[in-house]
């Protein structure tokens, strides 16, 4: 019988190498498919700001804030009721409270601001630097020493664009590159806030029901807003407006947390490199924008930091 057993043996050895197989492919495919998802994320985001700016043209800064507000939150509202997704437990509530202070309120209401005065190359260059911010501010709340690498090229970076900033206002800081600054700091305090989220619920249900507590505010503000802006509807602001609303305030979080769980965080980083420099080709294309030779120079510069830091915290 033993010998019999030994014999019989290897069939089963020969065809558990299938499986093994499909597995590999399996995982291959997913992250081909997340790596595409993480870029159209990518690219919905580097659209935010040139459809601000069409946004702008119909619209006034707090009326388009708002009613961006309401609009993506009516559609995260309706995905969570059709997916029948339960109410978070009442100890994460402070932190989506967090997320929807610095995500879905602070920064496209201080960016929105910025670019009232501010060209959207300019607002890319300086908000290139969200990354390194968030790093920093993660840092600081899970208590973890980044190496000196790491804070020398986020020290780098932040140089870079304090020089381009004062460059091109002059000599001055601007009342824009203020809201930018300030934007910066709240967006940064919102990902780290919505990253930790993330790990005991899925990420686009951290956005999701941020922008659902932010109704109680969002009707009233956008009906308070309109009442006194009325707006010119026009192509460009109507497009801005459903751009910021479902494509960079919803969609395109969605993509890109289904993307980065896929192939992880490092690597999606590395996609999100990018992203300032696409803003500048869309600044032109879509708003023809003058592009200062500094600008292209200073994302390169900020995206080489930003990289440094990536593989130093790795």
């Amino acid at each position: 019988m033993r010998a019999h057993d030994s014999a019989t043996a290897p069939s089963p050895i020969a065809v558990s190498t299938s499986p093994t197989t499909g597995t590999a492919e399996a995982a291959k495919a997913s992250a081909g498919t997340g790596t595409v998802l993480a870029a159209l994320g990518v690219i919905a985001f580097s659209l935010t700001f040139p459809a601000t700016a069409w946004g702008l043209e119909g619209f006034g800064p707090w009326s388009l804030v708002a009613v961006r507000c309401v609009l993506a939150a009516l559609i995260a509202g309706s995905c969570l009721l059709a997916l029948r997704v339960a109410v978070p437990e009442r100890r994460h509530w402070a932190g989506l409270a967090v997320v929807a202070a610095g995500v879905v309120v602070g920064f496209p209401l201080l960016t929105t601001l910025a670019l009232e005065t501010s060209t959207t190359a300019h607002a890319a260059v300086v908000v290139g630097l969200l990354p390194l911010t968030t790093a920093a501010l993660s840092a600081l709340r899970t208590g973890i020493r980044p190496s000196r690498t790491f804070w020398t090229a986020a020290l780098a970076g932040a140089g870079a664009v304090l020089a381009f900033t004062v460059q091109q206002s002059g000599g001055t800081v601007t009342t824009a590159d203020l809201y930018l600054l300030a934007a910066l700091l709240v967006c940064a305090a919102g990902y780290t806030e919505g990253g930790r989220l993330a790990r005991v619920m899925p990420g686009w249900q951290v956005i999701a029901w941020a922008l659902v507590l932010c109704l109680p505010l969002s009707v009233p503000a956008a009906a308070i807003a309109l009442s006194y802006d009325t707006p010119h509807l026009t192509a460009h602001s109507v497009a801005g407006l459903l751009w910021v609303a479902a494509g960079s305030q919803f969609v395109g979080l969605v993509v890109w947390y289904r993307g980065m769980a896929a192939i992880g965080v490092p690597k999606a980083s590395q996609l999100q490199l990018a992203q300032p420099l696409l803003t500048l080709v869309w600044s032109v294309l879509l708003l023809g924008e003058h592009l200062p030779v500094a600008a292209p120079l200073t994302a390169a510069a900020v995206l080489v930091c930003i990289a440094v830091t990536q593989r130093a915290r790795s």
